[in-house]
């Protein structure tokens, strides 16, 4: 019983370490996830304007183009 008390400060020890290990790597996971998902942002974003004036161009040009697909429809309508 003693050794397991004696034993403890540094089990304690040992397992705020890992946690901290833990919380470092998920940090970092976690902040070029943001990133990717602020590029991958971007680009939709490019992309749907590219693509409008594509749009615009066919329009002017007496062509019709297909209509898009529902989910574009949907992120043109609500930005998401």
């Amino acid at each position: 019983m003693a050794a397991v008390v004696q034993s403890e400060p540094a089990q304690r020890a040992a397992d705020l370490q890992a946690f901290r290990e833990i919380r470092e790597k998920q940090t970092a996971d976690l902040a070029e996830t943001r990133e990717e998902v602020r590029s991958l942002r971007s680009l939709v974003r490019a992309f749907v304007f590219y693509v409008g004036e594509l749009t615009t161009q066919m329009r002017q040009n007496g062509i019709e183009p297909p209509a898009p697909p529902d989910r574009l429809e949907e992120y043109n309508r609500t930005g998401v």
